[in-house]
């Protein structure tokens, strides 16, 4: 009896919520590199799944670019702790102009892609923001003198012909998609500028810039078609603005956790669970243009994605008994502070180009 109440005891310990909580933690920090990095891609894939959704309901009533200052403002709201921790090194820029050349790029991204998001089909939206690798590596080639290889420029000419199928060849064009194709390539000026940027600044001061001038970009198209939120719309934005941070965590970490080709791929769920979402929560149905077209952004960006990691492997392999310094220190690769990728990365990585963090 006693070794009875000393199991169920032990039990009881086991299935409380902090420790369960720590035990779930330890499994997950001890499960392989794969395991953690396709896990937190899912993950990402439903936060920005959640966050569209939100837009897209937000935005029946509220007009797109109502939408998108409360998106920025939620973002400043995020970065300003870690602003504040920083002191003056968190407000120091040597880019004044860059910044907010980059806040008015990347706002104009986020008003035309919420504008696209409550307009479109998840689905659609989502497969056409795959595009942005494709639009980024002619950017990095025009402006960052970045030269353009055989095989990105097969799958930059892939990509776009599936962008052009999901466009309806043979039919109208739906202006909203045209939104949702600016929107993407108005996100990849954004990154080339945050290239540009990332010489000098820190990344943190890079965010909190574009907070304050998105935020102060996008309070004047908003007050002109300013309508009131309810306080169930403020609880739908605010899931929106936390999704979106959250979605972007995730991110990071997967990125940081597995190799970007394989996380790449995982990337791609989330047209899984856009249809779903666009399915069951609007009564959105894909149909075969926005199938195929998505087949062809996906396999292009997922061909380019696992091209530029074999490349950086056998760039950064090194021989066996080679006698080279090893670094001491290296970049942060998660949070706030986290070292910006390079173009050829963030070209591999179809997940960097979501309008939501231009």
């Amino acid at each position: 009896m006693a070794r009875g109440r000393a199991v169920a005891q032990r039990e009881a310990r086991l299935i409380r919520p902090g420790a369960l909580h720590r035990q779930l933690g330890a499994r997950f920090a001890a499960a392989s590199p794969v395991v953690r990095g396709a896990s937190w891609m899912l993950l990402c894939g439903i936060f920005f799944a959640i966050m569209i959704a939100a837009a897209k309901y937000a935005g029946g009533r509220l007009h797109p670019f109502q939408v998108a200052f409360f998106r920025a403002l939620f973002g400043l709201a995020a970065i300003l702790p870690f602003i504040l921790r920083m002191g003056l090194d968190g407000v120091r820029t040597s880019r004044p102009w860059l910044q907010i050349a980059r806040g008015v790029v990347g706002s104009s991204a986020m008003m035309t892609g919420f504008y696209a998001m409550v307009h479109l089909p998840m689905a659609d939206v989502t497969a056409i923001g795959f595009a942005n690798p494709l639009f980024l590596l002619v950017l990095a080639a025009l402006f960052l003198g970045e030269r353009i290889r055989l095989d990105r420029g097969i799958a930059t000419i892939t990509g776009f012909a599936g962008v052009m199928i999901m466009l309806r060849p043979a039919g109208t064009v739906d202006p909203a998609a045209l939104f949702a194709l600016l929107s993407t390539f108005l996100a990849a000026c954004s990154m080339v500028l945050i290239k540009t940027m990332a010489r000098n600044d820190n990344p943190s001061t890079i965010v909190f810039y574009f907070g304050v001038f998105s935020t102060a970009v996008s309070v004047v198209p908003a007050s002109l078609v300013w309508v009131q939120p309810t306080g169930h719309e403020m609880v739908v934005l605010v899931a929106m603005g936390l999704a979106a941070t959250a979605g972007q965590s995730c991110m990071v970490r997967a990125y940081a956790a597995a190799e970007a080709s394989l996380v790449a791929s995982f990337d791609y769920v989330r047209l899984v669970w856009a249809g779903l979402f666009g399915y069951f929560w609007f009564g959105e149905v894909p149909d075969r243009w926005t199938l195929a077209g998505a087949m062809v952004i996906v396999g292009s960006t997922l061909y380019l994605a696992r091209r530029e990691q074999a490349r950086d492997r056998r760039r950064n392999a090194q021989p066996p008994l080679a006698l080279v310094p090893v670094a001491l220190e290296a970049p942060a690769t998660t949070g706030p502070l986290a070292a910006p990728a390079t173009t050829g990365q963030m070209a591999a990585k179809p997940g960097l180009g979501n309008t939501a963090a231009s």
